[in-house]
Formats: C-alpha cells, structure tokens, sequence
C-alpha cells in the first residue's frame, strides 16, 4: 500500500498555465493553503511534478481522502 502524504497549496495559480490549474484541481487543491491527504500512487506524484513550484508535500498519518479501506 502507498504511504499517506499531504500537499499543500503555497503559491496562486493566477497567471500559470491552465494546464497547472487543472492539475491542482483534480489533486483537491482549490484555494490557497487548502491542504489535502492522499495515498503516494504513481499517477500522484506524477501530477505533483507537475505542479511542485506551487505546492509543499509532507508525510501525512491520516486516512486519505477518498482511500478508506
């Protein structure tokens, strides 16, 4: 099973690509400072590269979102 891991929005994504705006969103990330939980699966961290100049990951213990088993 992937460890859990929390991401956090630190930087706006006014005036990037829509491209990057439409990573943050499908990662849960909507407003600045939002922090979510997620499992370190492939496509995650995948999309987290993407978009790492915006964002601050950190190892997280909680249940991820949508990952409850």
């Amino acid at each position: 099973m992937a460890k859990p891991i929390k991401v956090k929005l630190v930087r706006s994504p006014i005036g990037r690509p829509e491209k990057h705006r439409k990573v943050l969103q499908a990662l849960g990330l909507t407003r600045m400072n939002r922090e979510v939980s997620l499992y370190a699966t492939a496509p995650i961290i995948g999309a987290i590269k993407k978009v790492n100049h915006l964002v601050r990951v950190t190892e997280g213990l909680e249940v991820a979102r949508g990952q409850e088993d």
